[in-house]
């Protein structure tokens, strides 16, 4: 008699600021732990002795990423997903109730229905860059708010306060920018990842370090799973006899507002995205639509270099 075949275990996990919420499938266990670095070793213990195929968790504003890392670290595939992703899924299978256990149940059910596949994760220099990176946006965005203040302050004691105000957060934005020179020099992979991606025409500090940072995944995926995950791939939009417009949306909005940039700076500095984007337009393309063809176009170069650890060589090369 043939024994019988070993149930692969999927686990779902629901995040918050505090606890985990455990679900394991098909047993249908499930706990409550601690989200500090107690209850994470809790966890790993436990899932150590199952042995799960895969563990799947949502994005909760960094919450995760204590239980993320670990469960990696201890080299079990885990997956982080968007929560838009595992409420869709929920509506789909039926589960309208929404609580943390419920929730945990609903990650487990996606975890063996979909498989979704195993996140890459950012490791400690990364995550201290994503840090840096993201208060350097928040300063941004507040100078820019107090300038748009400032513009509607009458002359006065209020609008010296704005000014005075809008001088601070400049030293503080030259700070952060000192803080991601420090972060960059302290790790050679970062100096030499940076090196590369910044040997592109196009390419300036802001783009290379967000992709450093927001990006692991560049140069370990294909480049269609990549502007996927970016949001700039196109989806159809067809329904029978119906062929509607290609959109893209979704993805990861930080990366995508640096690459747009970078794209727009080489439209007009770098030769090969220079002459794409001529091209596209003299064929009518939407000036829009042809800036985020080179969007792709430019993500592609970056990963193929990050792949094959090559800089930048302008395929056109000029005769004396």
């Amino acid at each position: 008699m043939s024994p019988t075949p070993k149930q692969e275990v999927h686990v779902g996990i629901d995040v918050s600021k505090r606890t985990l919420d455990v679900c394991l499938l098909p047993q249908g266990e499930s706990f409550v732990l601690t989200n500090d670095q107690e209850g994470v070793d809790q966890l790993l213990s436990h899932l150590e002795g199952v042995g799960p195929e895969l563990v799947v968790l949502e994005a909760t504003g960094r919450f995760e990423r204590l239980a993320a890392t670990s469960i990696a670290s201890a080299g079990i595939a885990v997956a982080v997903v968007n929560p838009r992703q595992a409420r869709d899924f929920a509506k789909a299978i039926g589960q309208l109730a929404k609580t943390d256990k419920i929730d945990a149940f609903v990650l487990a059910r996606l975890a063996r229905a979909v498989e979704p596949s195993p996140s890459v994760l950012p490791d400690a220099e990364a995550r201290l860059l994503q840090a840096i990176l993201a208060r350097r946006r928040q300063l941004l965005s507040m100078l820019t708010a107090e300038n748009n203040r400032l513009q509607m302050a009458c002359e006065g004691a209020l609008a010296k306060r704005i000014r005075a105000h809008m001088k601070w957060l400049e030293k503080e934005i030259s700070r952060t920018d000192s803080d991601l020179e420090e972060a960059i020099e302290a790790s050679a992979s970062f100096k030499e990842n940076e090196s590369l991606l910044s040997s592109v025409p196009g390419v300036g500090p802001v783009l290379a370090r967000t992709l450093l940072a927001e990006l692991p995944e560049l140069g370990k995926l294909t480049h269609k799973r990549l502007c996927a995950l970016v949001g700039v791939a196109p989806f159809n939009r067809d329904s029978g006899q119906r062929r509607g417009k290609q959109e893209v949306w979704g993805g990861r909005a930080s990366v995508r507002g640096a690459l747009y940039m970078g794209a727009l700076v080489a439209t007009r500095h770098n030769p090969t995205i220079k002459g794409f984007y001529k091209r596209l337009v003299a064929a009518g393309k939407p000036k829009k639509v042809a800036l985020v063809a080179c969007m792709r176009k430019l993500l592609s170069i970056l990963n193929a270099l990050m792949r094959d650890r090559a800089v930048w060589r302008c395929p056109h090369t000029l005769t004396p």
